[in-house]
């Protein structure tokens, strides 16, 4: 960007001295600065009277909030942010439990297909990955309001992408970032001394450990995940090795000429693994909160989870034992930022994008963060928050369980979602099985 340059009728007239020059540019500069400053506080004033108009439109409704239900402390702190925007619009938020998000992108897709284009069952969603993907294609989401939401802004969106990027597919302002988070292993420090750190160590050690390791089976969350990891790492060890770039391939939409170069060794990965899982791969864990039991009883001494502070909360509960530790692979931690949307026929947006902005809040956000709570960490960049709203997020010693602070050194991006379908349907047919 160029500096305006000065009107004909204002050039400097060579005859004058130095500082006369300096005073007269310093005048215009002065002016250029007000008139910048005049437009600038014309806009925040015209954000400002948008947003009071969005908080008219949106208080006293109700805003129906489908999210995946199975953790209850992500259940009680929805119930607590319920209580919050109630006290602060009046709003009633419901919380609609779903065993799997798809659940309500069906909901919308069947909506739409009966053409009830504003009187939608669904006000808000947490979503983010291939659920995004499909409700974008199919233009199911609200498009434009994530990034005029006033608490948006203390994400530095400008600076940080992931905020406004899910799966590398760009949210253009159909989601609203509300929380990260990464794959974190557990064991039994009575069990294992040295968990393994890197996949080619869990590998090792599963031969050396028969039957204490497993993992859910497809579709489920937690199983797709520990095989997006395996996928992901299984590529940078080749590139590594070969020189070549297959890893760079995983961003990119999966496609017949790819797809079986990128997935096979994923197989030939799993083929040498399945014989030294939980009942030699014959049967696989139906959910997380089934290996966690089995964690529990001592059958399975190393186990996996998306959620990390829900370990501290299992053992503080007496689901597991107090020898459970956490820990963070150190060849990368699958790490993506998950988001709310609203759909195009929400029959509360106004509403949903109050909530949404809530939880945006530092108030929210800190809460959310504090790991008695949920442990979910925030989206929010530190450096946008004044020292009260940074005093917030100090946390307090966290539980011997839990993950260590800064025990993530490296995180690894999640695959294009297109994968997730390639490797459930490659898994199927290969490794299918009814229990």
């Amino acid at each position: 960007m160029h500096p305006p340059s000065l009107p004909a009728a204002l050039t400097i007239p060579k005859k004058l001295s130095r500082y006369s020059a300096f005073i007269i540019v310093l005048g215009i500069c002065v002016g250029i600065s007000a008139s910048t400053a005049s437009t600038l506080t014309a806009m925040d004033n015209k954000s400002t009277l948008q947003w009071q108009q969005m908080v008219q439109a949106g208080e006293n409704q109700d805003v129906y909030f489908h999210t995946w239900g199975g953790d209850p402390q992500i259940n009680a702190y929805i119930q607590w942010a319920a209580k919050a925007v109630d006290r602060k619009y009046n709003i009633n938020l419901v919380h609609v439990k779903l065993s799997d998000t798809s659940e309500a992108v069906s909901r919308v897709l069947a909506e739409k297909s009966a053409n009830n284009n504003d009187k939608g069952s669904v006000d808000l969603i947490w979503i983010n990955g291939a659920n995004f993907a499909a409700m974008s294609e199919n233009k199911l989401l609200l498009k434009d309001w994530a990034s005029t939401l006033p608490n948006f802004a203390l994400t530095d969106p400008d600076n940080n992408p992931s905020v406004t990027l899910d799966f590398g597919i760009p949210t253009n302002g159909m989601e609203s970032p509300w929380g990260q988070a990464s794959l974190t292993f557990y064991y039994d420090n009575l069990a294992i001394d040295k968990p393994p750190a890197t996949l080619q160590q869990l590998s090792a050690w599963a031969q050396q450990n028969p039957g204490r390791f497993g993992y859910p089976k497809p579709p489920d969350f937690l199983g797709m995940s520990f095989l997006k990891y395996a996928l992901v790492m299984l590529h940078e060890q080749n590139d590594s090795k070969n020189g070549t770039t297959l890893r760079a391939e995983l961003n990119q939409p999966v496609d017949a000429q790819n797809k079986d170069l990128i997935l096979n060794p994923l197989w030939d990965f799993l083929d040498e693994l399945h014989p030294m899982l939980w009942r030699k791969g014959e049967q696989f864990l139906q959910s997380g909160a089934q290996m966690r039991r089995l964690v529990d009883d001592t059958e399975l001494s190393l186990a996996f989870t998306f959620s990390g502070p829900e370990i501290p909360a299992a053992v503080q509960r007496y689901d597991l034992p107090p020898s459970i530790r956490s820990y963070a692979m150190t060849d990368g931690s699958l790490s993506n930022t998950h988001f709310v949307a609203i759909p195009y026929n929400a029959s509360h947006a106004a509403a949903a994008q109050l909530v949404a902005n809530f939880l945006l809040s530092p108030e929210a956000q800190a809460h959310k963060q504090n790991p008695a709570v949920w442990g979910d960490k925030t989206v929010l960049v530190q450096s946008t928050l004044s020292a009260e709203q940074q005093a917030l997020f100090k946390a307090n010693k966290p539980h011997a369980s839990a993950l260590p602070f800064d025990a993530i050194k490296r995180t690894v991006s999640e695959p294009h979602p297109s994968w997730v379908d390639a490797i459930m349907q490659g898994w199927q047919a290969r490794y299918g099985v009814s229990e």
